[in-house]
């Protein structure tokens, strides 16, 4: 390790950070860069997406731990953990700790994630704004009651975990995905499951009226309870110890629990960013080279970071709604950084602008719960679009077709521009949802006749037939979080991978939100069935 070498200093240690350190070890083995890592939490990055996992059992802190300390000290990497950062010094390029020390940088990374939201209800926090977690390095953290958690690191999942265990009743609030699939994992796991949502229907965000209907009724059915339409104002505490015991809704109404599980959403932080006099908006504002306005030293990344450019005639990023929260754009952001600072860190010259990123698949991750959704998924069978104007060039109309089958819990939408794919929701029809995922992510045009893909889970499909149930080219993508294909994942197979962790190790896919572990099983599967013959 070369000391005089210009120091990257990173703050936050997730998944993201966990990326872009891995990405500039080459820099450090090679004396061009020195890297200090500042993580607010005792443990090492871990995988956040899992937590819920973490907290019904299905999965331990070393399955999803990314990042090994020991190993990265051993490379040269200045990695020190429960530290928290109280102010950033730009004027003398200093990162100043709550335990009076400063480490100075030539190149400063922001990538502390975002805290989840807390509702500004009676009795559970005074301030909305304020941390509820370890929060980012600098943030005092909101203190919440006994019995209610914001499910975002690993004590919230102990928490979790004893409350499932006990078979105790879960209040979830939040009718989001990681809401919905926590409610899902806890319900299979013995927990007594309320979903409390204020909103139309569920994942409003992401599904259609009659798709999030649908999703509602498919809860009902594996024993949860969906409070829909339910504007909460309150949470009762009761017992010498002030826990948690009700949910308060208007209307003097009340629904008990034993624990409070907060899926209202995330906030970026961006306070100490904020307090270091960087701009901000929903995140911290940079540019395509993720760097900060007006500060080519400082890099903020994941879900920090929003893109917004200078540039006031910048088509995408007039268009930007802030980070996206997930943990593929995260990871490719870190990417693009580790080769941006290497490359001045060498004098080389710096990558192109960071690649717009393509619209996000929604994949709800449950057992037996199969829903897909992508792009344009509000418009009906019968609505007139806007009238074309200067602003909004002549297009085809767009044609939507839809079937539903409430009875057995199927539900289907397609958009379509010019016969491509523009938006879908795909309900209890896995078979579907993965030719849907491909032709959307291709930008293909969908078949003249659109029943003959609700033909793909139909009871003669039902044996293999040879339809397609997901990627099969070698340029599909397998894992969208790691942007891993078909095409590695065999490649790594051949070459020995027997297992999904010897995999994962190999490629990294499977190793974001887990929604592809059944696919890479498939592939590995379908690789050693002639040998099983």
């Amino acid at each position: 390790m070369n000391e005089n070498a210009p120091r990257v200093v990173v703050v936050g240690f997730g998944p993201v950070a966990a990326r872009l350190v891995e990405e500039l070890l080459p820099g450090v083995a090679a004396g061009t860069l020195a890297v200090t890592v500042l993580g607010a939490e005792p443990e090492p990055a871990y995988n956040r997406v899992l937590v819920a996992d973490l907290g019904v059992g299905r999965t331990t802190l070393d399955a999803i731990t990314l990042a090994d300390p020991t190993q990265l000290r051993s490379a040269g990497v200045d990695v020190r953990l429960g530290v928290r950062v109280r102010r950033v010094d730009r004027a003398s390029r200093r990162v100043l700790l709550a335990d009076g020390g400063t480490v100075a940088y030539s190149w400063l990374v922001f990538a502390t994630g975002s805290a989840a939201v807390v509702p500004n209800l009676t009795g559970l926090n005074p301030d909305p704004l304020a941390d509820p977690g370890l929060g980012s390095a600098g943030s005092g953290g909101a203190v919440l009651p006994a019995g209610v958690a914001a499910l975002r690191d690993v004590r919230d999942a102990a928490v979790l975990r004893s409350a499932v265990d006990a078979g105790a009743r879960v209040v979830v609030l939040g009718g989001g995905i990681l809401g919905l699939e926590t409610a899902l994992a806890a319900a299979e796991e013995g927990a007594r499951v309320t979903v409390v949502h204020h909103g139309s229907h569920l994942m409003g965000r992401s599904l259609d009226k009659a798709g999030g209907s649908l999703l509602a009724t498919t809860l009902r059915r594996r024993g949860i309870t969906v409070a829909g339409n339910a504007r909460s104002t309150g949470v009762e505490l009761a017992g010498p110890g002030r826990s948690f015991s009700a949910l308060l809704l208007d209307g003097g109404s009340a629904i008990d629990g034993d624990l409070l599980i907060l899926s209202c959403g995330v906030r970026p932080r961006t306070t100490l960013a904020a307090g270091s006099g960087l701009a901000t908006g929903r995140g911290i504002l940079v540019d395509h080279e993720l760097r900060a306005h007006h500060d080519p030293t400082v890099f903020a990344v994941g879900d920090c970071a929003e893109v917004r450019c200078l540039d006031a005639s910048c088509l995408p990023c007039r268009g930007t709604t802030g980070p996206s929260g997930l943990i593929g754009p995260g990871w490719r952001q870190a990417e693009f950084a580790a080769r941006a600072l290497l490359a001045e860190a060498s004098n080389a010259a710096s990558p192109a602008g960071l690649p717009q990123e393509k619209e996000s698949v929604i994949l709800l991750k449950a057992r037996g719960v199969d829903l897909a959704a992508a792009g344009t998924v509000t418009a009906d069978p019968w609505d007139e679009e806007l009238p074309e104007t200067d602003v909004a060039p002549v297009r085809e109309p767009l044609m939507v077709s839809q079937w539903s089958d409430p009875g057995h819990g199927r539900y289907v939408k397609m958009s379509t521009r010019a016969g491509v794919l523009e938006g879908f929701v795909c309900v209890g029809m896995p078979r579907t949802a993965a030719e849907l995922v491909l032709l959307f992510e291709r930008g293909s045009e969908l078949p003249a006749d659109r029943s003959s893909l609700l033909r793909l889970d139909g009871p003669e499909q039902l044996v293999d037939t040879g339809a397609s149930s997901g990627p099969t080219g070698p340029e599909d993508t397998v894992c969208r979080c790691a942007g891993v294909t078909c095409g590695t994942i065999t490649d790594a197979v051949e070459s020995g991978c027997g297992t999904l962790p010897e995999v994962s190790a190999a490629t990294r896919a499977g190793t974001g939100c887990g929604g592809c572990h059944d696919t890479i099983r498939t592939l590995i599967e379908r690789h050693f069935a002639p040998a099983a013959a």
